[in-house]
């Protein structure tokens, strides 16, 4: 049996098909193309949990996977396109409608003033009341606008169940910078799609707001991708993290470093981060390479 504060942690952290107990609209049936081979993470199970696909001027833009009970996305699954890694600082806040009720559209919605705000909205979902006193934590975009290149794709990060609350120094000094290279290193040597997905696994600790538990505070943050064609003359410092690696980096004001490991390697972690996880995968059949393929129809 897990210890009790077990149960505090994250309910699912990655789920495969029919893992979550109820969706939000048709769930990720009209956002497949933002996974590898269409395939959802599939691993743990339990929760609140709401799949989203995040949809801005009636389009698809990525998906994510919702914990109501800790208002906190747990992934984001998004294709990266190649980008100059400018945000887009003039977009204002966003909601899904669609948490707060299933009879509201599909598109996300700018965030009304705090007194016009439907009390459905707060309960659903984090506000950005919510971190108006936690002065530790900035607001993290885990499908970043960096690494998209169309102003409206940008546009749609700006949401808050995109939002995870990360310690500034954390995000400043280890997170963007990862980000970064990750976006220089898809742009320079990747061929094809690339396949992203960014989660956050949490040890029970919230962000509370007029003494109600409000937010929860993820313990770490985590990344992967999948390019499955990749340019195969790329140096060796980095060819080797291809098709696939990932990362993770500690939520914490000290030894916050980012550390990139083998796919595997973040999913054995993640295992120990969370109770269950048995046939964890964040990528179906683990991202496949289409440079093996092609070497092997020429034989």
């Amino acid at each position: 049996m897990p210890p009790p504060c077990m149960c505090l942690l994250l309910a699912l952290l990655l789920a495969g098909p029919g893992a979550a107990s109820a969706s939000v609209g048709d769930g990720f049936t009209d956002c497949g193309q933002f996974m590898y081979m269409r395939v959802p993470p599939a691993g743990l199970w339990g929760g609140d949990l709401r799949r989203i696909c995040q949809r801005y001027g009636d389009k698809p833009r990525y998906a994510t996977l919702y914990d109501r009970s800790h208002r906190l996305p747990i992934y984001s699954a998004y294709t990266f396109k190649k980008s100059d890694g400018l945000g887009r600082a003039d977009t204002p806040w966003m909601y899904e409608p669609q948490l707060a009720s299933e009879e509201e559209g599909g598109n996300m919605r700018v965030l009304p003033p705090n007194d016009e705000l439907d009390p459905l909205v707060e309960e659903s979902q984090v506000v950005l009341e919510d971190f108006s006193d936690a002065v530790l934590y900035q607001r993290c975009l885990l499908s970043p606008d960096q690494h998209q290149s169309e102003s409206e794709d940008k546009a749609a990060t700006y949401t808050l169940t995109n939002v995870v609350p990360l310690v500034t120094s954390f995000l400043e000094g280890s997170w963007t910078p990862y980000l970064d290279t990750v976006r220089k290193r898809l742009n320079n040597f990747c061929h094809g799609m690339s396949y992203m997905v960014t989660g956050v696994a949490v040890s029970g600790a919230m962000i509370r707001r007029n003494n109600a538990d409000r937010l929860a505070i993820p313990k770490y943050l985590w990344s992967a991708y999948c390019c499955p064609r990749y340019d195969r003359n790329s140096p060796y410092s980095v060819r080797y993290m291809f098709p696939s690696y990932a990362a993770y980096g500690l939520n914490d004001q000290l030894g916050h470093s980012v550390l990139e490991v083998p796919l595997k390697t973040l999913e054995n972690f993640l295992k120990n981060q969370t109770y269950g996880g048995r046939g964890l995968a964040l990528f179906h059949k683990d991202c496949v390479s289409e440079n093996t393929i092609k070497r092997r129809r020429k034989k």
